[in-house]
């Protein structure tokens, strides 16, 4: 039994070998997008979200008529401030990358979740068009009320450093003159001798 199960997982492990190298070296491309976000927090107590979306084509031949929609930023929740959720691009050279990035405002709070975003190109020996998503983000919390970071207060130093400073080297002075250097050790275990 263990062997017919042995048997057949490695036909199906050498099967899909087979099938990964036959697609890989197809003369096609392999569009590849990673999607981007970041919260930035305005003095007015406002906050941005920053996107930013890479497309890169892994294949081996040129992709063509691209296009990006970003579409799963709600109207209700997000002003667009700079740059447009959609983009398109004649051609994408095989092993190139072409960036897209763009800009929001949050209007409300609470959590979102992000869908990936939609890429459609066209290969030459295909009437469709082709159709990839991009990684989504990871979920954001837009507007959440943060603990304000506790930085190093600088303050801190200009007070006690040179207290701090001055005890320093009082004890590293105090820790040369104490322990024995090695030549001093050595000289007298030759005098032992």
């Amino acid at each position: 039994m263990a062997r017919l199960i042995r048997n057949s997982l490695m036909k199906a492990l050498i099967l899909i070998f087979f099938a990964s190298v036959a697609t890989a070296t197809g003369d096609a491309p392999f569009i590849v997008a990673h999607k981007k976000a970041s919260l930035t927090r305005l003095k007015s107590g406002s906050e941005r979200v920053s996107v930013s979306i890479d497309i890169y084509n892994q294949g081996f031949s040129t992709a063509y008529d691209v296009s990006l929609l970003d579409d799963s930023w709600p109207q209700d929740m997000f002003d667009i401030v700079s740059g447009n959720t959609s983009r398109s691009w004649e051609r994408l050279d095989a092993g190139g990358l072409l960036s897209h990035s763009f800009e929001l405002e949050a209007k409300k709070q609470g959590m979102f979740y992000g869908a990936p975003a939609v890429i459609t190109f066209r290969i030459p020996t295909k009437a469709a068009l082709q159709e990839a998503y991009s990684t989504p983000i990871l979920p954001l919390d837009v507007l959440a009320e943060r603990p304000p970071e506790k930085k190093f207060d600088w303050r801190l130093l200009a007070k006690y450093g040179s207290q701090i400073s001055v005890i320093s080297i009082v004890v590293l002075f105090f820790y040369l003159i104490l322990t024995p250097s090695k030549s001093s050790a050595a000289k007298a275990s030759k005098k032992k001798r």
